[in-house]
């Protein structure tokens, strides 16, 4: 049997989709999954390193790692309604993003990327924070603006904050594409047949999540850091649809768009030529 290193985050739509993997026997007769659960940019950085065979990372390090990494076509954060938010306090609402102290949640973060499209001088500018560390930070004084992401969109009225702009509604408006966060890649020395099989358990952990089987629901909220429960609902409906399942040609089209323009914009060294398994 097969040992896989398994990386994804504590968010609800990765516990979610990954259920039947880690904890239902999806794959089993082959593969024996080990979960590395760990906050994105540790991800991220992760796969730089090569240290995982098969991890969720955000689409902006999938750019720097494809020379040993793939991505899979199953299993990806993407599509519309679902980007960061650049989120401040009310007395900077209309001061100039790039006068202000900013925080992205991580370098690697397509979060920070899309700061660098939307406002380069606020992106070269920003400092590195945890994203659950954010709001708290802004509304304490410690910064003045920072780019949310995952549940932040949901909550960040509870601190006192006010969005300054939408980045996945600046994304779409401007290219008429869904918005990619996040995605699977895995090692390509595992091999093609591997790498195929996986994408596909993949979706079949997913199909098998959206009819609730028992433990999912407890799977989720053991790692969703006392989210309240209908916000983990609104998160997993947002992060998951379609596109998770099969990114679909508007789904890699997307994907392929926001590298060319990160790659003109010096955010990437150059447009991958190689992302996905042939």
């Amino acid at each position: 049997m097969k040992k896989i290193r398994f990386g994804l985050s504590p968010c609800p739509n990765d516990t979610f989709m990954f259920y039947g993997l880690l904890k239902a026997g999806i794959g089993s007769h082959k593969y024996s999954f080990y979960p590395v659960i760990s906050d994105i940019e540790d991800l991220n950085r992760h796969a730089l390193e090569g240290r995982l065979d098969i991890t969720k990372v955000s689409i902006h390090v999938c750019a720097l790692v494809l020379k040993d990494y793939a991505l899979l076509r199953s299993g990806a954060a993407l599509g519309r309604g679902c980007g960061p938010l650049i989120v401040t306090r009310k007395e900077f609402v209309d001061r100039p993003l790039e006068e202000l102290t900013i925080a992205v949640p991580g370098r690697h973060t397509t979060a920070a990327l899309l700061l660098g499209l939307y406002n380069k001088k606020a992106f070269e500018r920003a400092i590195e924070m945890p994203f659950h560390q954010i709001m708290p930070a802004i509304k304490k004084g410690k910064l003045q603006a920072g780019v949310i992401i995952h549940e932040g969109r949901f909550v960040y009225h509870l601190f006192g904050l006010q969005k300054i702009e939408d980045l996945g509604q600046w994304w779409e408006d401007r290219t008429g594409l869904p918005l990619p966060l996040g995605g699977i890649i895995g090692r390509r020395d595992l091999g093609h047949e591997c790498l195929l099989e996986v994408e596909e358990m993949i979706r079949e952990s997913i199909l098998l999540a959206r009819r609730w089987p028992s433990g999912l629901e407890g799977f989720i909220r053991a790692h969703a850091q006392e989210m309240d429960p209908s916000v983990i609902r609104k998160h997993i409906d947002t992060y998951v649809n379609e596109y998770s399942l099969e990114l679909g040609p508007e789904g890699t089209k997307a994907i392929k768009r926001l590298f060319e323009e990160a790659a003109l914009e010096g955010i990437i060294p150059e447009t991958p030529k190689e992302v996905f398994l042939h």
